[in-house]
């Protein structure tokens, strides 16, 4: 049977921190099914979903928690499997404003309302070397329940981005 390992690791950014973590699903015959990862004011995080065969899990929980010794920061938990949407579909949204406080707040507090999901969010701040100051740029994958129509689903962040002062792009996802 294999089992679903979602780990998290975090530490001071430098190289050989993927090899690393790749090198202990390897030796536990692990299979590197997913992962995201970022360098972020210097520190390294990243996310790893690896599915192993379930006699394995103890060595690969051993091997990457050796990896502490190596100033990483390492959470590991028990995947429970793909969640079912099959009542959601997809939305992909682009977000452009004069970089403020509370911008993702104020998306996220928006699309919980009316109980979208964010399965992906990318962020970062951009220079507006034309406009001075910075700007502020969003791109998320939503799965947006199928009793909200794409039409109040667009009014709704059309309204916001009005509030907001900000640009934004809805689109379903490419395929």
């Amino acid at each position: 049977m294999s089992i679903s390992l979602v780990i998290t690791a975090i530490g001071p950014d430098k190289p050989g921190i993927v090899e690393a973590i790749a090198d202990a699903g390897r030796g536990c015959g692990a299979n590197w099914a997913a992962s995201r990862m970022a360098s972020l004011a210097g520190q390294f995080a990243g996310i790893v979903h690896f599915e192993v065969a379930e006699p394995q899990l103890p060595a690969l929980e051993a091997a990457l928690r050796a990896l502490e010794s190596r100033g990483l920061r390492i959470a590991i938990v028990r995947g429970q499997g793909a969640a079912t949407r099959s009542a959601a579909r997809l939305v992909h949204i682009d977000l452009v404003g004069h970089d403020r406080p509370g911008i993702v707040h104020e998306l996220s507090e928006s699309l919980a309302s009316r109980g979208v999901s964010i399965e992906e969010l990318h962020t970062q701040v951009t220079s507006a070397a034309m406009a001075g100051g910075s700007l502020f740029k969003v791109r998320a994958r939503l799965a947006v329940p199928a009793s909200l129509s794409d039409a109040d689903l667009k009014r709704a962040l059309e309204s916001l981005a009005n509030e907001m002062m900000v640009e934004l792009d809805l689109a379903a996802p490419a395929t």
